[in-house]
């Protein structure tokens, strides 16, 4: 990706990146509010997908922050245990609408595991 700079942002907000494949688009369940919910804030780091320019700051799925209904949820630890181990220092916090559009951690895992907007297998 030389040349181009990284967008810091908050998660969801995704410009000139489009899905290489005519698939559907996965945006998470339904309008629900996932206000007071916990999600993990990280260090920066880019989207993998290539030519995105997408930085998050907080662990996402297909740009969505994923949220876990119980700060002490075994996958939320995990999670956040595993970014730990490569270095993008991990805090669990209460998830704010201002945050950007978020998705719970168990319908991404339903939704087949999407990433980068694009619906996984079923």
């Amino acid at each position: 990706m030389e040349g181009e700079e990284f967008q810091l942002g908050r998660s969801g907000v995704v410009e000139g990146a489009s899905p290489d494949v005519d698939e559907e688009i996965w945006t998470g369940e339904s309008d629900e509010s996932h206000s007071g919910w916990y999600c993990v804030s990280t260090d920066p780091f880019p989207c993998p997908a290539p030519g995105c320019v997408f930085v998050a700051t907080f662990m996402t799925a297909a740009h969505l922050v994923l949220v876990w209904q119980e700060r002490d949820d075994p996958n939320l630890l995990r999670h956040a245990a595993r970014a730990k181990e490569v270095g993008r220092n991990p805090r669990v916090v209460t998830y704010e609408l201002d945050f950007g559009p978020s998705a719970s951690y168990y319908a991404w895992e339903a939704a087949g595991r999407p990433v980068h907007g694009i619906r996984g297998k079923t």
